[in-house]
């Protein structure tokens, strides 16, 4: 079952979909050990504590080319490449389940139905990266999927599956779940590792890079829940088995999380590079016209409707059309939707969550959010349009430490830009909106 109770369609065109990361999804107890392993969870372990080198590992994920999916999409294998070996500090493995993106759920969903695979994956990959230490960091109010995650990991640790000596091997990973506190910040990977040594959730400076000076300065990789998710069905199957889906650059599935004006909203896991058109089938259909789609989540530009009906769901296709894949998280809208007021909500989302570190963040983003509700509670004036998108242009740029900026400033670029009459349409409202804003404080080209 999908996360809204919809049974999770099983062809696609006559096509089994894949079921890489959802196969126990709609298996009753799943989540415990027992039923996963019925099911051939830990198959992979005896593969690679025994009869694989960690290099081969690391060059099978390359090989996939399984893309990271917490949103920036780096190749996972090459992140893995650059973790020094041999030296004295300790590498950490950290895994990022921070999931705060609005309108993503797809990584609470792996946590509650399939942990044990998580727990899988890591194993498989601490092992490629010489790792003894490994941290999952949650989301502060996801207690559910915390329970759930430290119920598997004890039953790992009963069956021999983590602690020393796994499986009778002699690789031995100790895995520590760690709760954050609910800042959508630390999903940026510096930040969360500030967070997780106990310091403000804050970017870093970059480099160094965490694969050389991350948690506790040694060597870190940060890697999301369905990155991780991926890994024993690739050591099991084979990286030319994975590239059955997808595309030379995209390839494989992945999960996407829909909601928004659509009949069966949920999570699904489908080939990378099927059109959203079809997925929108697959997920029961549109309910209303079409007007336009956020693809990504919210920091991904806005898709109008004919963009939608010509892009597919891969990194390639999404980038020529000037948005992003990003988190996977879908929200078609329909014409009886108010883009201006989707973005007012977006907006004053990203100004309360800025960490304030930067000032073209901290005072752009609240700015923004500022002129928004004005406009919208009729005070608007003529040129506010214009103005809010002049102020999003001036912290697009890496103005900033972290990407955070530019994913605020996207969505008011491409809301601006694409539906500008209906902010139009709000300014008209006002019967002083010929009156120029005082721009005496913060004027345009010269925000800072």
């Amino acid at each position: 079952m999908s996360l809204f109770g919809f049974p999770q369609p099983k062809q696609w065109k006559g096509k089994d979909l894949p079921r890489v990361l959802s196969r126990l999804f709609d298996v009753k107890d799943g989540h415990t050990l027992a039923v996963a392993k019925s099911h051939g969870a830990y198959s992979t372990i005896s593969k690679v504590l025994f009869d694989r080198a960690p290099f081969q590992i690391i060059n099978e994920v390359m090989d996939s080319g399984l893309r990271g999916r917490g949103g920036a999409g780096f190749p996972t294998g090459m992140k893995w490449s650059f973790v020094p070996r041999g030296g004295q500090k300790p590498v950490y493995l950290v895994i990022n389940a921070d999931e705060g993106e609005p309108g993503t759920f797809k990584d609470r969903m792996c946590l509650m139905r399939d942990p044990h695979l998580l727990i899988e994956g890591m194993i498989c990959t601490g092992y490629a990266l010489g790792v003894r230490t490994a941290y999952i960091f949650v989301r502060g109010e996801m207690l559910p999927q915390i329970q759930a995650l430290n119920h598997a990991i004890k039953e790992a640790y009963d069956a021999g599956l983590l602690g020393e000596n796994i499986a009778g091997s002699r690789y031995s990973l100790d895995i520590y779940v760690h709760r954050g506190a609910g800042a959508y910040i630390c999903g940026e990977e510096t930040g969360l590792i500030n967070a997780l040594e106990g310091y403000k959730g804050q970017p870093r400076l970059k480099p160094p890079f965490p694969a050389i000076s991350g948690a506790f300065a040694a060597p870190t990789v940060v890697n999301n829940v369905e990155t991780i998710m991926a890994v024993p069905w690739i050591l099991t199957h084979g990286a030319k088995a994975y590239r059955q889906w997808g595309t030379d650059k995209s390839p494989g599935s992945k999960l996407f999380s829909i909601s928004g004006d659509i009949a069966k909203p949920g999570v699904y896991e489908v080939p990378l590079a099927m059109p959203y058109m079809e997925f929108f089938e697959l997920c029961g259909g549109l309910t209303g016209e079409l007007l336009g789609c956020i693809p990504g989540g919210s920091s991904a530009p806005v898709l109008t409707a004919e963009e939608t009906k010509k892009t597919t769901m891969d990194y390639e296709s999404l980038a020529a059309a000037k948005s992003m894949l990003g988190s996977g998280a879908i929200t078609p809208f329909n014409t009886t939707r108010d883009p201006v007021l989707i973005l007012q909500s977006i907006a004053r989302f990203y100004a309360h969550e800025s960490c304030g570190q930067c000032t073209p963040c901290r005072e752009g983003t609240g700015y923004v959010d500022r002129v928004i509700d004005s406009l919208v509670d009729g005070h608007g004036r003529d040129g506010d349009a214009e103005f809010i998108k002049s102020l999003a242009d001036q912290y697009e740029p890496m103005t900033t430490i972290c990407a955070f900026g530019p994913g605020a400033a996207w969505p008011v670029q491409s809301f601006v830009t694409k539906f500008k009459s209906h902010f139009d349409a709000y300014i008209a409202k006002n019967p002083k909106h010929a009156d120029k804003r005082d721009l005496v404080t913060v004027r345009p080209g010269a925000f800072w």
